[in-house]
């Protein structure tokens, strides 16, 4: 693995650690080189997972665009860094089991995926998702969302 400060290949792994239900590996590592640390993620790498557009098209799964959509939302709240990984690693595996052995997702199902799981860690970042995602025309509908949230209490 190259050093990200010194470009060196030479480096020793000081810990690993399962993660996402041994769907991947997390490993600190060093480098002989300079002594910088830095982690390394470790997946298996199997057929492309699709995601269907609203206007039909199918692109790729992206995990680094569910991610920032996720840091959008959560963004200046009190939630962990390490949580967006968590919640990317479950809303992918949630996706791929819930789409059994076709491979395919709507964008409809992905988004209900992410509301459903920051509804239950933020609920500040559950209305800006939704906003985006939901595409409120007016102040109204938002409005409605915020109420519909005050009324679980």
């Amino acid at each position: 693995m190259r050093c990200p400060y010194c470009g060196s290949l030479d480096d020793k792994v000081i810990e690993s650690r399962t993660m996402a239900n041994g769907e991947s590996i997390r490993r600190r590592r060093e480098c002989i080189s300079c002594g910088y640390r830095f982690t390394s993620y470790e997946r298996i790498e199997e057929k492309p997972f699709m995601v269907i557009k609203r206007d039909g098209r199918r692109q790729p799964f992206d995990r680094e665009k569910l991610a920032k959509g996720i840091e959008r939302a959560l963004e200046k709240r009190p939630v962990a860094t390490a949580m967006v990984e968590n919640i990317v690693n479950e809303i992918e595996d949630k996706a791929v089991m819930s789409v059994k052995g076709s491979r395919e997702i709507s964008t409809a199902q992905l988004g209900e995926l992410v509301l459903e799981r920051l509804h239950g860690v933020d609920k500040v970042a559950y209305i800006r998702f939704a906003s985006v995602y939901k595409h409120f025309e007016n102040l109204q509908e938002f409005i409605n969302e915020v109420n519909k949230l005050g009324e679980e209490k």
